[in-house]
């Protein structure tokens, strides 16, 4: 599987194009050539002549080690793909007549969802006679919401289907206060 998202044209596959502008390993353009002259050029100096921006008026190239470019860039993609945080979407579902203790321990589960860092979709799922009594399943939310610390709630209570009642809830973004180094001073 290859890491680089973006494929370059390298070496013979560049002589498509009759001119390129050529820039040279250390950055310096050296201005409109032959592809030829600029693939000989890169051998002469033991590099790779790799097409940059092709869809240029003439195409760019530059002279570089594209062996070394490419470990470089899989590099970077890698660091930035263990930077980044995926949010998930864990359901807690509820039925409207729910005992206290069971709640405590769905909203212990939703607080342990939510300082992961993930965003915790609450259900509330009614059956038979127990849809009459909407009003229940937005208390039931309610109380829930109040049990947990930290938490948001992104999108309101809301019957998404004619027995389920459903809202979601997210972590609180925490800003982090900075300190002044010295502290306050009298005046």
């Amino acid at each position: 599987m290859n890491v680089i998202s973006k494929e370059y044209a390298v070496n013979e596959e560049i002589q498509i194009y009759p001119s390129v502008r050529l820039i040279d390993v250390d950055g310096q353009q050296l201005g409109v050539q032959s592809t030829e002259e600029a693939l000989r050029l890169a051998r002469a100096k033991g590099s790779d002549l790799v097409l940059i921006a092709p869809h240029g008026s003439p195409p760019v190239a530059r002279i570089m080690d594209y062996g070394k470019f490419r470990f470089e860039q899989s590099k970077k993609e890698k660091s930035q793909r263990k930077h980044q945080r995926q949010t998930v979407v864990k359901e807690v579902r509820l039925r409207p007549a729910i005992g206290g203790n069971d709640l405590l321990t769905k909203a212990k589960a939703a607080q342990d969802f939510i300082d992961e860092g993930n965003k915790v979709k609450l259900s509330v799922i009614f059956r038979g006679r127990e849809m009459i009594h909407m009003n229940q399943g937005i208390d039931l939310v309610n109380r829930f919401f109040a049990l947990l610390k930290n938490a948001v709630m992104e999108k309101l209570p809301e019957v998404e289907s004619e027995k389920h009642l459903v809202a979601i809830i997210g972590p609180a973004k925490i800003k982090q206060k900075t300190e002044q180094k010295g502290g306050l001073k009298d005046a």
